[in-house]
């Protein structure tokens, strides 16, 4: 019964979801380039800070990606810059960027990957005790093994948020050693929460490489974003966006999407931001990707597609991260990741990566069990407890299934 039980919630449930100042900075500094992939398709490069290299803006956030022949053709088409992460698919997404990337000369592309320290603290944005640099560096090599290369090009330190998360001396100065001992040609954080408070602290720790913050047209203060990704990149930091799409729908059954031109073209006004990591699954995503960067002016229709032109308060997918909740929260639950979360599920359709961030945030059983009623004002405009109690029914399902 449990099984069926199991079964009738993904096919029902998460696998059956069948303003001027509103605006950054203008774009800038653009070279064009023919794209071998299409003739009619021009590639946009920018410079990702001190590191010198000139960039497509457009970059393949492999996450979502589980096909080496989308890979290969994104590479044919242009695009250069790769990023994967040690948990996407247990490591298997590692392994098969690798795999589909080794046939191309080694200087052709840039491989990154996120490497997730244990012992993070997502509620408090912090790191603990259990982060250690050997275990970091124990990930790292493992990644490479995987990866089956002797370098990678961008290691990145993920969940860096407040301040002394991000000079946390343990994983600094691994971080550090990594790009030394030549394991990592560059090194940068990324970063959900606590975004701009990040992009500072990695700034003065005059160690970092570059930067991929979530930054998209929902960012909860777009003033204060704009401030500290211009003081990063001023740094010699270079950025790369993510989180982009900022769910990529406004609604849970997906029947309203987000103008994907749109967010991207949002991003990419803002001449500090380099490139953005896209999520492509498809080669038809790659196409549109290719044929954007020859449109990049952001338009009036882009800004009443976007919500931006009038108040208005549709809560869609994506969480700000605000972190207002928590403390209206009686249960005091971490509920931005579960938040993120539910994004992940339903904006992406990335179960296993809803699952994985599900279960970072420490969540029971029945999380909102003791509340009958729920009191949390969401600046987002969320349904908090709904959200919680349906995306906490993930807890419990078998990986086996989700991959399944």
């Amino acid at each position: 019964m449990k099984n069926e039980a199991r079964r009738d919630f993904l096919k029902k449930g998460l696998f059956g979801m069948a303003g001027a100042a509103m605006l950054p900075s203008a774009i800038s500094g653009k070279t064009l380039k023919t794209s071998s992939f299409q003739s009619d398709n021009k590639l946009v490069y920018r410079k990702l800070g001190k590191t010198g290299l000139d960039v497509p803006v457009i970059s393949l956030g492999a996450g979502d990606t589980n096909n080496p022949n989308l890979v290969k053709a994104c590479h044919e088409a242009g695009i250069r810059l790769f990023f994967s992460a040690t948990y996407y698919g247990e490591g298997n997404n590692e392994k098969m960027l690798g795999d589909a990337l080794r046939g191309f000369p080694r200087d052709s592309f840039f491989v990154g990957t996120a490497a997730i320290p244990k012992g993070i603290d997502h509620k408090n944005g912090v790191y603990t005790k259990d982060s250690t640099r050997e275990g970091l560096v124990k990930t790292v090599e493992d990644s490479l093994k995987r990866f089956g290369f002797d370098h990678m090009d961008f290691l990145l330190l993920p969940f860096a948020a407040k301040r002394e998360s991000v000079f946390f001396e343990p994983l600094l100065r691994a971080m550090e050693d990594l790009k030394k001992q030549g394991k990592t040609r560059f090194i940068g954080i990324a970063s959900h929460s606590w975004v701009d408070e990040a992009l500072h602290a990695a700034a003065d720790t005059k160690i970092y490489d570059m930067a991929m913050p979530a930054y998209n047209f929902r960012a909860e203060n777009k003033q204060a974003m704009n401030e500290a990704l211009g003081y990063a990149a001023n740094s010699g930091m270079g950025i790369i966006a993510m989180k982009t799409q900022a769910g990529g729908y406004w609604d849970k059954e997906r029947t309203q999407p987000i103008n994907s031109k749109a967010t991207l073209r949002w991003v990419l006004q803002n001449e500090h931001v380099t490139s953005v990591v896209s999520g492509m699954s498809k080669f038809e995503e790659l196409q549109q990707n290719l044929a954007l960067m020859n449109e990049l002016k952001f338009t009036d229709q882009d800004m009443k597609d976007l919500k931006l032109a009038y108040n208005d308060n549709t809560p869609g997918m994506y969480c700000k991260q605000c972190r207002e909740c928590i403390p209206q929260c009686k249960r005091n639950l971490d509920i931005p990741t579960l938040m993120r979360s539910y994004m992940y599920a339903y904006g992406y359709r990335n179960l296993e990566h809803a699952q994985h961030t599900l279960l970072a945030s420490g969540i029971a059983e029945d999380p909102c069990s003791d509340c009958s009623t729920c009191n949390i004002k969401c600046t987002s405009g969320f349904n908090v407890k709904e959200k919680i109690q349906d995306i906490a029914r993930l807890r419990n399902v078998p990986v086996d299934l989700i991959k399944g």
